[in-house]
């Protein structure tokens, strides 16, 4: 569709890359899948993907070989490539997830690889696990960890929290789980979390989550859910979601594709929920409002990932866009509209960012 190509976009969910050289094999393993013995991932959709879009970026031929490919890289080096390649996403501002583990940039590198903004959401799992590994009690554990969230909140965008934090398959559904935990359960929570841990482990005890959780609702900033293939899925934060409405706190929920189709279904119920989608948008365009979609690749690593991924996401963008507009489903007007919205606008509101991703 016209105008879907020069769309640019704001990714709401993402993570640092990896400052490093890498030579073929490391490079492929940080690649997504696993390959069958005696094949190689860029035999996969991925790596066609990579090989059609990230070449152009560093001055080669579209589909050349990945030993050319790798061989520019390193002709080019680590920061040049990044560089480049970020710079050709069309993504013009970052919402980054610092909470991944590894040898990632921070945000003020990814700004100045970029060249665009980058707003901080603060993963609440190793803000605990930190909080922990410098609090020798119970009391000042739970005394740190409050103001460590609080404290973070002055500089965050936003917060993040997985799956874990849901609580029992079907107890939040039920409303058992929504409201937060008392001072004793949490108490014994805790206590029971510090005294089993290793140093430098999280937690995963969903009470201590679900405080943890509640923290970040008294901020107001908005609150990102994620959620993977396992797990019981959104429905279960159905509970919170509900007893969160009117408190001023945004959530945007992060499903993987098995979830997305309930995702998009508390998008539409309920007024402060959103949905980040970084894969075909199509599906979840056809069940919910158009202002609670947002684009939120969830890549890091390689910064070959934020390009296949911002491609890839636009093209399906706008087949889907196209389609309903051949068909006399939506104008050409509504079809500019839902792309606006939903590659940048509403990411833009969300997370007050001004038009143009300026910071």
């Amino acid at each position: 569709m016209a105008g879907t190509a020069q769309a640019h976009l704001v990714d709401a969910h993402c993570h640092g890359v990896y400052p490093g050289e890498l030579g073929l094999g490391s490079f492929e393993a940080r690649l997504p899948g696993t390959a069958a013995p005696g094949t190689t991932l860029f035999d996969s959709p991925t790596g066609f993907a990579l090989r059609r879009w990230c070449p152009p970026l560093l001055g080669l031929e579209p589909h050349c070989p990945p030993a050319r490919y790798l061989a520019r890289r390193r002709e080019l080096g680590a920061y040049e490539s990044a560089r480049l390649l970020l710079r050709g996403t069309g993504v013009t501002a970052y919402v980054l997830d610092t909470g991944e583990p590894g040898d990632l940039t921070s945000p003020k590198d990814l700004a100045a690889t970029t060249g665009a903004p980058v707003l901080e959401t603060v993963r609440l799992e190793p803000l605990a696990q930190q909080v922990a590994d410098t609090s020798g009690t119970v009391g000042s554990f739970l005394a740190n960890l409050a103001e460590a969230v609080h404290g973070a909140a002055l500089g965050a965008a936003g917060f993040s929290c997985g799956d874990g934090a849901a609580g029992r398959a079907g107890a939040e559904e039920s409303g058992e789980d929504a409201r937060p935990p008392g001072p004793v359960e949490v108490r014994q929570a805790a206590a029971a979390w510090l005294s089993a841990r290793a140093v430098g482990a999280r937690p995963a005890d969903p009470v201590l989550l679900r405080h943890i959780r509640w923290h970040a609702v008294a901020t107001g900033l908005p609150l990102l859910l994620r959620y993977g293939a396992g797990g019981g899925g959104p429905r279960a934060a159905l509970g919170f979601l509900r007893a969160t409405t009117g408190l001023g706190t945004e959530v945007v929920l992060l499903p993987d594709a098995p979830h997305e189709a309930a995702a998009a279904d508390l998008a539409t119920e309920l007024p402060h929920v959103y949905v980040g989608v970084g894969r075909n948008p199509s599906g979840v365009l056809g069940r919910t409002p158009f202002g609670k979609v947002l684009y939120a690749s969830g890549v890091g690593g390689l910064p070959e990932l934020a390009v296949t991924a911002a491609r890839g996401f636009l093209s399906e963008l706008g087949r889907a866009v196209a389609e309903r507009v051949r068909a006399g489903e939506w104008s050409a007007a509504d079809g500019r509209r839902v792309t606006s919205l939903v590659t940048a606008d509403n990411a833009r509101r969300l997370f007050t960012l001004p038009r143009g991703g300026a910071a």
